[in-house]
């Protein structure tokens, strides 16, 4: 609601709303909607800091607007123009986002325009809001602070169409082995795991998964992970050891 109330400012302001998301995700659509409302205002959704650095370009520089529609089909309001409805923009994100990413966008594109319009202009010409996802961002601090010590694996919990779950799956992956997993049940045994492959977008099983004792699991859930899904793959874990929930 909070990312809803500040694009419909935006509209009403004739301010573009850059969102920082996945512009097929149902809530980055439903933000999108609202950029729009009554008729007035537009939107532009970003992915990557790729596209972030694209637009940065044609707010600097302008540029061919043909290639630049081409490269965001899909991704803005009917009518944008860019060298139009870049002069003025708001910055908004997807909630799920990594927060380190979208204050990297929005760092980005207030210094294009800042080299655009000045710092006298920038006041006019650019606005962004914070409106990361408490629990998302709770997750996301936790698994910095645990990835800070030493571990053999992480077990990331969740499902598989959940954005900041995936998120979570990457932070994990760039430091150790890292499995995707929607529940206990993925854990066939201590030397074979089913888990999703989100740069593939499909499941896929690797053997010996698990090294011998003694191991340091690294386990953390999506922000709207069941505590029951977690507990079962904790318990999971616990007796493929030999350790019986009793005596957890």
């Amino acid at each position: 609601m909070s990312v809803w109330k500040r694009v419909r400012q935006n509209a009403q302001d004739d301010m573009t709303s850059i969102i920082h998301g996945k512009a097929a995700h149902e809530e980055t659509k439903a933000t999108a909607s609202r950029a729009v409302v009554g008729g007035r205002g537009h939107y532009l959704v970003v992915l990557t800091l790729e596209d972030t650095d694209c637009v940065c370009d044609y707010i600097r520089h302008g540029g061919d607007k043909a290639a630049f529609l081409s490269r965001f089909e899909g991704a803005y309001s009917e009518g944008f123009d860019p060298d139009l409805h870049l002069k003025r923009v708001g910055v908004a994100n997807q909630t799920t986002m990594m927060r380190g990413e979208t204050e990297e966008v929005q760092r980005r594109i207030m210094s294009a325009v800042r080299d655009r319009d000045g710092e006298p202009g920038l006041v006019n010409s650019y606005r962004f809001f914070d409106t990361i996802c408490g629990a998302t961002q709770e997750r996301q601090d936790a698994l910095r602070d645990m990835l800070a010590l030493p571990m053999n694996l992480l077990l990331v919990i969740g499902g598989y169409n959940s954005s900041n779950t995936s998120h979570l799956a990457e932070m994990g992956e760039g430091k150790l082995p890292t499995y995707f997993i929607r529940n206990a049940a993925k854990i066939e045994s201590l030397h074979r795991i089913v888990h999703y492959d989100s740069h593939n977008r499909d499941e896929r099983m690797t053997e010996n998964w698990m090294p011998p004792v003694p191991v340091v699991v690294g386990i953390t859930a999506g922000a709207s992970c069941p505590n029951n899904l977690i507990e079962e793959v904790i318990v999971r874990v616990f007796e493929l050891h030999g350790i019986s929930r009793d005596r957890l």
